[in-house]
């Protein structure tokens, strides 16, 4: 008995292992053809990713500011080459995220209780919709600003400004990924308050002390020097505090 019991043990440790590896392939492929399409698509691709660069981008029409356009160069062999491989791998990745998270909570499901099951699909949602809202905050207003500022500051008017395609496409990319990870905040404060490690008096009590740091994290993630960029990238992640204290509310209660 106890042997056909540790074969049946081990029979479903080997299914569930076939199971991980389907699902890990099938959000293999995914992904991969999603990059392969976003490499494909370039004109498409690069519309979007170099729109910030001109001077009739949206944001600052809306934003009343008279840019100009930045003319980018190219100072490398392999440069524009690689620079294509890396943005389309990032937005190839981007765009399969979801399919890849259901492969993985659809092997991990059974495994949960009913309430956990939905816990679990409320958090991943939350933190896929939040971090592409990060991705579009960033897009239409901290890297233009960024881009602006940046790419028309001079120290002195002998001193030319060259900006290479490398260094315009690897701010862009770091830039989304450090908004997106920032507007994860409510998502990980629904999580402290479930596991009963966050209450919202305290968020209130130190929230002078949160703006403080919201403040130095603002001013980390735009190398800009002038207060009206650094107000506008600190205003919404302080929306996301004052948001994340009503979260953590309702989750207490």
């Amino acid at each position: 008995m106890n042997g056909s019991k540790g074969d049946l043990q081990l029979a479903s440790f080997w299914e569930h292992l076939d199971e991980l590896r389907g699902a890990i392939i099938r959000a293999g492929l995914v992904a991969l053809v999603a990059v392969v399409l976003a490499f494909a698509f370039k004109d498409v691709l690069f519309s979007l990713v170099l729109a910030p660069s001109r001077y009739d981008f949206l944001s600052y029409r809306l934003l009343g500011i008279q840019a100009s356009d930045i003319h980018l160069i190219n100072t490398g062999l392999t440069e524009q080459f690689m620079t294509h491989m890396r943005v389309a791998c990032y937005a190839g990745l981007l765009l399969s995220l979801p399919y890849v998270i259901y492969e993985l909570f659809r092997f991990v499901s059974p495994a949960l209780y009913q309430r956990e099951r939905r816990y679990a699909g409320r958090l991943v949602g939350s933190a896929y919709a939040m971090f592409m809202v990060g991705t579009l905050v960033n897009y239409f207003i901290i890297f233009p600003l960024t881009v602006h500022f940046l790419g028309t500051y001079r120290v002195s008017t002998e001193v030319q400004n060259m900006l290479t395609l490398q260094s315009y496409a690897e701010t862009l990319l770091s830039m989304s990924l450090i908004i997106g990870l920032v507007f994860e905040l409510p998502v990980l404060s629904w999580i402290l308050a479930l596991a009963g490690l966050l209450k919202p008096d305290w968020m209130r009590q130190y929230r002078r002390h949160a703006v403080v740091v919201i403040l130095l994290i603002a001013a980390v993630i735009t190398p800009t020097t002038d207060v009206f960029t650094l107000l506008f990238v600190s205003l919404p992640i302080w929306w996301l505090y004052e948001a994340s204290i009503l979260i953590v509310k309702m989750t207490r209660r």
